[in-house]
């Protein structure tokens, strides 16, 4: 080897620590300097390539990244580089065919191309990225992490687990085989084999951050919040910009402390490392906005947001956090994020959605109302859409909002038969009770990007829980929806036309409420049907002449131009199920009470497997 290559060798070592230490603006000087002296090395431009993006010009980035695409037109690494770059950008129609050329020889590429796939609702095409790479026995627990994405938004989710199975069994000493088998257990919400099996991999020796993360989020949905806390801290050391991590450590930090300043500790230790890292600051913008605080959210992205360069996803999660004081600031966001992506690319729907709610808030309904068809004639199941939709007809006046709103019809409240082995219902509440109040944190508080205030929420998926109560619970809830599907019957609306005959469970929780608490307006967007299950009420809450604590309908959780009141209101009972549209919003009023107001809520949507 040359003394001349000895120095390039040594010279990209020392840029590489740079790069790893989170110092871009001497790592860019050295690889400038390499560059101009090896104009040709396409790993050095690629390396300053991604320098010049993470100081905030991505325009220089790509530059760079073409000229190593031309050196070479089948090296991945560059391919994949401009590729992640142009998605980054919003020019999705010129990404995927480079992600594509690279995917088949490089992981890293298959990776990007499979999580954008996932994210825009796409998981068909994500499977074929990623099933040559699991179908081996290396597959990397990114890549399974979105195989099993894939797999479960086909309505595969036990395929997955039943490969991953047959995987590690085959291979028992082989930790890779069983931490992608944790992934796929978890993701199915069998979270306490999954935490087995994680913990028995990182026995094995395999201790690498996203195994951490994953069984860490196992041990949250197990109630094991320090042994959670202590998993998220580790991968943490080990991957300090895993964004992923960051985000369940300060769901977590903030569900046992309520205190903002807390939950973002780890993200600002590591924004004093990296101060630019934009996955960084969006994920601390979304958990101040999240605990609250929107204004200090959209405080936490503006400098990003003013940039020229600024990239979409930075442009609409800063409007997301202005759409809660300020129509006016998320509008012009909204707008400079669709000039950056391709015509029609899917990703461009998140803005185009902040959009039209925004210009409900400038009480241009007309062109909320534009925005909502377009955007519903690709995704016609997305209730918040919907949401948008007959808001903004309601606000025009239009006959329309009456139909697709008919809370007297659409809004049922039944009480509850009691199950077998229970002789009153009271009885039966009573035991269920009991056994939600051992999910309930008694010091807890709410999770962040919920709408309750006041009050906790439970972890895990209650329509999978063990407790006999709980399951009688649920069995007794198949008779109202039943009544409910045949209530509604068949039609060409959102509601009617998924309607055939069956359901499934697509979520299923309990919420607590203290003195003062609530629940802001909201929808469920990946609903069809909700509902809202009153276990256990405040002594004086049905009295008629209270609204505490009453179910409300119609007031948007949206700003709008004029303010719209709730329509609609539901006085709770013990034992009594109400079942409603997923996209009617909805809302709890609050109450004063010493006692606590226990419910069950769940989503269904169409489907037999239950």
């Amino acid at each position: 080897m040359t003394t001349s290559s000895l120095a390039l060798i040594d010279a990209t070592q020392r840029i590489d620590a740079l790069l790893q230490a989170g110092d871009f603006v001497a790592a860019r000087a050295g690889l400038r300097a390499l560059v101009a002296e090896h104009p040709d090395h396409i790993e050095a431009l690629r390396l300053l390539a991604g320098t010049e993006q993470a100081l905030g010009d991505p325009a220089a980035a790509e530059t760079l990244l073409r000229r190593a695409v031309a050196l070479d037109p089948s090296w991945t690494p560059s391919l994949a580089a401009l590729g992640e770059l142009l998605l980054a950008r919003g020019r999705h129609d010129e990404a995927e065919p480079l992600l594509l050329r690279a995917a088949s020889k490089f992981a890293q590429a298959a990776l990007v191309l499979a999580r954008h796939y996932n994210d825009t609702q796409r998981p068909a095409d994500a499977l074929a990225v990623v099933a040559p790479y699991c179908a081996g026995a290396e597959a990397p627990p990114d890549l399974v992490a979105q195989h099993v994405t894939a797999l479960n938004a086909l309505g595969r989710g036990d395929e997955a687990v039943a490969a991953y199975r047959r995987a590690a069994q085959a291979r028992p000493a082989d930790a890779l085989a069983t931490h992608a088998l944790a992934i796929a257990l978890g993701s199915a919400a069998q979270h306490r084999e999954a935490e087995q099996v994680a913990a028995r991999a990182i026995a094995a020796g395999r201790t690498d951050a996203s195994l951490q993360h994953a069984r860490a989020r196992s041990l949250i949905a197990l109630r094991d919040f320090v042994g959670a806390e202590t998993a998220l801290r580790e991968a943490l050391r080990q991957q300090p910009r895993f964004v992923d991590a960051h985000d369940s450590l300060a769901r977590l930090v903030w569900l046992r402390t309520g205190d903002a300043a807390q939950a973002t500790a780890a993200l600002d230790a590591a924004l004093q490392t990296f101060p630019r890292e934009e996955a960084l600051l969006a994920a601390k913008a979304a958990v101040l906005q999240g605990a609250g605080d929107a204004r200090g959210a959209h405080a936490c992205l503006a400098p990003l947001a003013a940039s020229p360069h600024a990239s979409p996803a930075v442009l609409v999660r800063a409007g997301l956090a202005a759409l809660e004081f300020d129509p006016a600031v998320a509008v012009a966001l909204a707008h400079r994020a669709l000039r950056c992506w391709s015509p029609g690319a899917p990703a461009s729907a998140t803005a185009r959605s902040l959009l039209a709610a925004a210009l409900l808030g400038l009480g241009d309904a007309a062109g909320a109302l534009a925005h909502c068809d377009e955007l519903l004639a690709s995704a016609p199941d997305d209730q918040y859409l919907v949401a948008l939709q007959t808001t903004a007809w309601r606000l025009l006046g239009d006959e329309r909002y009456v139909q697709r709103c008919d809370y007297a019809r659409l809004v049922l409240p039944t009480t509850l038969d009691v199950p077998s082995g229970w002789s009153t219902l009271a009885h039966f509440l009573a035991d269920v009770k009991a056994g939600l109040e051992c999910l309930h944190d008694p010091d807890g508080h709410p999770l962040l990007f919920q709408s309750l205030r006041h009050g906790t929420e439970t972890t895990q998926d209650l329509a999978r829980a063990q407790d006999p109560a709980i399951r009688a619970l649920f069995g007794a809830f198949d008779a109202p929806i039943r009544a409910y599907l045949a209530r509604i019957g068949h039609g060409s609306d959102p509601l009617r036309r998924r309607n055939g005959g069956d359901y499934r469970f697509n979520g299923s929780w309990s919420v607590r409420l203290r003195s003062s608490g609530f629940h802001n307006h909201h929808v469920h967007p990946r609903g069809w049907i909700s509902s809202a299950c009153y276990i256990d009420l405040p002594a004086d809450m049905s009295a008629a002449h209270r609204d505490a604590g009453c179910l409300t309908f119609g007031e948007p959780g949206v700003l709008t131009t004029p303010a719209l009141p709730a329509e609609h209101r539901v006085r709770p009972a013990a034992g009594m199920l109400v079942l409603f549209p997923s996209y009617f919003w909805h809302a709890t009023v609050p109450f004063t009470s010493a006692q606590t107001r226990l419910t069950v809520a769940f989503d269904i949507v169409p489907g037999g497997s239950r």
